[in-house]
């Protein structure tokens, strides 16, 4: 008779190579949450970003005097459609917002698109002196804008573009920054297997950017078309110099308001205020688009 032996029971214990990645897999699908320190950090810089556009609002509502005094209002006051008819009596804002608008977008246009298209060329194709050429482009942002005002404005005299706003458009419609941009988007966000994809089956260059290029670098020309507004909106150095009162952008025209002995503060503020609020307007339209594209690009790549 044989007799049979119980095998001992064993405690199965668990293996930790097994559970460490499971845990660092929950940790990782968790949502993070911020601490106390970090919503403070986070409203502080709220505040900061807010204040300046809340006190142009203050300012615009109040006097001159209440500015003036020793002690400042800090709420809103009665006088904001006042202060703002007067900037539009003073100044010619409603024409300056229009020549803004064209301005601002044309320059846009073009500068994102002949940016793309250089961004394009210098991160994926392969021609004699691309180095060379880039490096030159990105050389133009050491020279200070100052240096070619005169030479610039020769050549607007030349051409019988002064006071016209082709003499502020044709200058900006290529920028060096807008190039080095798009080619440092293009060469982590666009793979090289696309582009050769597309010459095996026999598509041209011009239908490679349309159909794959561009798809792509949206995101990045959504950032870049933001960005360029805003500084085609906010110039004052080339405008003033290019154009006069009678033919002014926004900026130009903000030059005029307040004149006088004691310049009245609360009118500038009101015509700042309305120089300020198409951009608010547009980045408010936009901002989350922008965002959003800019997080689907960097998953994509």
């Amino acid at each position: 008779m044989t007799q049979l032996t119980q095998a001992p029971q064993t405690s199965q214990a668990p293996d930790k190579s097994v559970a460490a990645p499971r845990r660092s897999a929950r940790r990782a699908r968790s949502p993070l949450h911020g601490g106390p320190l970090a919503y403070a950090v986070l409203i502080g810089a709220t505040l900061l970003a807010v204040f300046p556009f809340y006190w142009t609002l203050v300012a615009a509502s109040r006097s001159n005097s209440e500015l003036s005094g020793a002690t400042p209002a800090l709420t809103p006051g009665p006088n904001l459609f006042h202060n703002i008819g007067e900037a539009l009596q003073q100044a010619e804002i409603g024409k300056a917002l229009l020549n803004s608008l064209i301005v601002a977008s044309v320059v846009t246009a073009g500068v994102v698109l002949s940016s793309t298209l250089a961004g394009f060329a210098f991160a994926k194709l392969r021609f004699r002196g691309r180095g060379a050429l880039l490096a030159l482009t990105v050389g133009t942002m050491m020279i200070p804008p100052q240096l070619g005002v005169i030479p610039l404005f020769m050549v607007i005299v030349k051409l019988d573009l002064q006071n016209k706003l082709p003499s502020v458009i044709l200058p900006s419609l290529v920028s060096a920054f807008g190039v080095f941009f798009m080619r440092q988007y293009l060469v982590q966000a666009l793979p090289d297997e696309l582009v050769e994809a597309g010459r095996m089956d026999g598509a041209s260059l011009l239908r490679i950017f349309r159909s794959i290029v561009l798809p792509v670098a949206r995101p990045g020309m959504a950032v870049l078309g933001m960005l360029t507004f805003m500084a085609t909106w906010n110039d004052f150095f080339w405008p003033i110099v290019a154009l006069s009162s009678q033919n002014p952008t926004v900026q130009v025209a903000l030059k005029s308001l307040g004149q006088g002995y004691v310049p009245d503060q609360s009118v500038v503020m009101a015509g700042t205020l309305i120089g300020t609020l198409p951009v608010l307007v547009v980045f408010g339209l936009l901002g989350r688009q922008i965002v959003g594209g800019i997080m689907q690009g960097a998953v994509k790549g």
